[in-house]
């Protein structure tokens, strides 16, 4: 047995509160190395007197392996602590036979000593419910849609730019205006409702000078190229009345250069009274340019990157935290929006975070909070900072295989599995799911203009837990490589549109909608089918199994399930009799089957 590869920890992803009555535990080994894995439990003070000797009362129970990567398999069990408390340890078992205890002194020799001795075991002292990891439960059934505003409708030609290029009549530059506002959205609520959009997140619509708003001037108005707050309190009351929430974004790393704070430190310097507000590093400093320390080609204030006309705000200096935390509220207060993305999240501090939370949370109780991070996001996902994180771990696994065939099937599910194992269950229910965005090259781009692989791609991610967000345009067909072609003008003419794309997308929203349930809380169990271009996987909730068999290949695959039992593909609506499916290359079958109680 590879004991280096065993590896548990108690207080964490491996060991949390789900709900107030059920903690989830896992346990990590070598892959294929150790052949079961058995739980024992009991609440820490339960004893039982037996011949004048007080014996602990515990239970045993087999854990499951749920998932496998390249180097480890993860083993995963459900257990609902009587009292609220739990002690526990583990019993790891090789295929020789070998056994050893598993506990918070480590591993040691598996025998009746070491099961008397309570220090051996970790512990989970009480189950809090104000511990919890908590989410909207909205979250889970809500299916996203991400606008760019300058690019998605002129609904207001009056408030567009006196340099506002016609709508769509080239690709974009980085600095060229088409004219998108808030009327422009306003106008096509009726198009994402009928489109199966429940929640639009916005990019940022306050005052700035660029197109893309993530240089901020001032975060209590509304950008006078958009509209202004009683066109967006009619934006968010319009929406409301469509079951469609609203969630803005919040850039609190940096501010724009020519905002106020900003201005009066270039005009004031060490003698200005918002000089704390920054990370400056020495005087003077100059606007748009660098300024030089000790004679080095460096910034002399930190910016967002090398990007100068971003300063980098101070959120560890009283006087921004309160500045930024009543600008989240007062947006909640008086606008009734239903979330918050943050940008460049994980360059903000976690004290500012937290108590971000806080704010936010005591005005709206069900207010959801996004942050921008691209990477491992552990750390700001305890429960006390965010709910969730654009998930582009899952967004990159997703394009390796379906769209830039660089990896294969088992790759996929090594790398998702490890990437599911590093978060509470609780977390990837409530995630924020991604293929593109305003910072990517669009999906379509990325498949080289296959449609089939996009339709796979979005299929795939509309089967995952969390709360999956579609890009605009993506469902009529709208390409476009790295920012800023990313950021094109929606496509509008009908003529224009492709169609068919439009029909899968409402189709595939349907029936996230209609399995909203299983697809988010679904045991899930991965199915080996032992080919490079096939993955296929079943959820399993209450009475009913979903299958799912993605068929990447140039041919199309007769598959093998396993029992004999009838079932229904629901994607093409086709009745089978057997387990045996076929399916065309470059397409996926969706099977429900109703298990017998």
């Amino acid at each position: 047995m590879e004991k280096s590869a065993i590896y548990h920890q108690p207080c964490s992803s491996y060991a949390y509160p789900y709900d107030r009555e059920t903690m989830h535990l896992k346990v990590r080994t070598k892959k294929d190395d150790v052949q079961s894995v058995t739980l024992i439990y009991g609440d820490p003070y339960e004893n039982v007197k037996i011949e004048e000797r007080y014996q602990w009362i515990n239970k045993q129970v087999n854990m499951k392996k749920v998932a496998q990567t390249d180097l480890h398999d993860y083993w995963f069990i459900s257990v609902k602590p009587p009292y609220r408390r739990l002690q526990y340890a583990f019993v790891l078992i090789d295929s020789s036979g070998t056994s050893i205890f598993y506990g918070d002194r480590g591993l040691l020799a598996n025998n009746q000593d070491t099961y008397s001795v309570p220090d051996n075991f970790f512990k989970f002292p009480y189950i809090h419910e104000v511990d919890l990891f908590q989410t909207p439960e909205w979250v889970k059934s809500t299916v996203w849609y991400q606008i760019f505003p300058e690019r998605f409708d002129n609904g207001d030609p009056e408030r567009s730019p006196s340099h506002v290029l016609p709508w769509g009549s080239k690709d974009p530059d980085r600095d060229d205006f088409f004219g998108g506002d808030l009327q422009g959205i306003i106008n096509r609520l009726d198009y994402l409702e009928d489109l199966g959009i429940s929640g639009i997140y916005l990019n940022p619509i306050f005052k700035s000078p660029t197109n893309h708003k993530y240089d901020t001037l001032d975060y209590y108005t509304i950008d006078p190229h958009f509209g202004d707050k009683e066109l967006f309190r009619t934006l968010v009351q319009e929406a409301h009345k469509r079951g469609i929430r609203i969630m803005l974004d919040a850039v609190f790393n940096h501010i724009g250069s020519k905002s106020k704070q900003w201005q009066d430190v270039i005009d004031n310097e060490d003698q200005s009274i918002y000089k704390d507000w920054f990370h400056i590093h020495s005087f003077p400093v100059r606007d748009g340019e660098n300024g030089n320390i000790d004679g080095l080609s460096t910034l002399s204030y930190d910016a967002f990157g090398f990007t100068t006309t971003m300063p980098k705000l101070n959120t560890a200096n009283p006087e921004v935290q309160k500045y930024l935390l009543d600008i989240a509220t007062y947006w909640i207060r008086e606008f009734d929006i239903d979330g918050w993305r943050l940008d460049v999240a994980n360059e903000v501090d976690h004290a500012f975070w937290k108590k971000f939370h806080h704010a936010v949370l005591k005005e709206k109780a069900d207010l959801y909070i996004v942050g921008e991070i691209w990477h491992n996001a552990w750390n700001w996902l305890q429960g006390d900072e965010f709910h969730s994180v654009m998930n582009y771990p899952l967004t990159k696994s997703i394009i390796n295989f379906f769209l830039e065939d660089k990896i294969d099937g088992k790759q996929l599910i090594g790398n998702l599995n490890e990437h599911f194992m590093k978060y509470s269950q609780n977390v990837n229910e409530a995630a924020f799911n991604l293929l593109d965005s305003h910072d990517t090259a669009r999906i379509l781009t990325l498949a080289d203009g296959d449609k089939q692989k996009v339709k796979q791609a979005l299929a795939f991610l509309f089967s995952q837990s969390g709360s999956p967000c579609i890009y605009y345009g993506t469902e009529v067909g709208l390409d476009g490589a790295n920012d800023p072609l990313c950021r094109k003008c929606m496509i509008w003419d009908e003529g224009k549109q492709d169609r068919d794309m439009l029909l899968f997308t409402k189709h595939l929203i349907r029936l996230r909608k209609d399995y909203q349930e299983i697809l988010s809380k679904g045991e899930m169990h991965w199915i080996d089918l032992d080919r490079p271009s096939l993955v296929a996987f079943r959820r399993e909730l209450k009475q009913q199994t979903l299958t799912f068999v993605f068929n990447h290949g140039d041919h199309e695959a007769v598959v093998q399930l396993g029992e004999v039992g009838s079932c229904t593909d629901i994607w093409r609506d086709e009745i089978y009799e057997a387990r045996t499916v076929t399916v065309p290359a470059q397409a996926f079958s969706v099977l429900l089957q109703e298990n017998p109680k």
